[in-house]
């Protein structure tokens, strides 16, 4: 990993720069076997996965050093202590200059990875998105994930993948092409099977 990667360094943490087109961990196969956390890896033994960016998505990654550090920053995830934010940029020119998504998501389990607007049995979701820069035949945005507060003290945004089309067909998302697929979840567990 060339050092240029490596954004921050601390006792706790690994900051790097994560490219598209390279996985973050891991994927199903031999010829996804190569990604950021087994580059990094290979220069700081012991550095632990904190979260994960999709394969065609760049920015930031964190990686922990030490189990120690690894919890606590995966419980400041968990629990939206992270402030998160994303750069989008759709098709088309949208004319208004903010607004919100508040749509329900759920696993499309035939597709997953992806998530899709479920109105019966999604969870709720919400994105304010900003206006940044207009082309003639795009728009780029910023997007930023809403943290809700309802009965319990439990923010009800949950994964949004970057490859859902949220905002009215009239100005489709310019999707990048599609990442590994097929990935296992954390821990090895097996996917949810579909609600009936």
């Amino acid at each position: 990993i060339a050092h240029s990667v490596c954004r921050m360094r601390a006792d706790a943490l690994i900051v790097v720069d994560k490219p598209a087109g390279l996985l973050a961990v891991p994927g199903r196969g031999d010829d996804k076997q190569d990604c950021l956390s087994a580059r990094v890896q290979a220069h700081w033994p012991g550095a632990l996965v904190v979260h994960r960016l999709d394969m065609a998505t760049s920015g930031l990654l964190l990686m922990a050093r030490g189990l120690h550090a690894q919890r606590g920053l995966s419980a400041a995830f968990e629990h939206r202590r992270v402030d998160k934010h994303y750069i989008a940029v759709a098709s088309g020119r949208l004319e208004p200059d903010a607004g919100l998504i508040d749509l329900p998501l759920a696993a499309d389990w035939p597709r997953r990875p992806l998530q899709k607007v479920d109105h019966q049995h999604g969870k709720p979701a919400q994105t304010h998105w900003q206006v940044l820069q207009r082309e003639p035949d795009s728009t780029r945005l910023l997007l930023r994930p809403l943290l809700l507060l309802r009965r319990r003290a439990q923010p009800l945004r949950r994964r949004r993948r970057g490859r859902l089309r949220w905002w009215p067909r009239s100005h489709p998302r310019r999707a990048p092409p599609r990442g590994a697929g097929g990935r296992a979840r954390p821990g090895g567990r097996p996917p949810h099977p579909p609600r009936a």
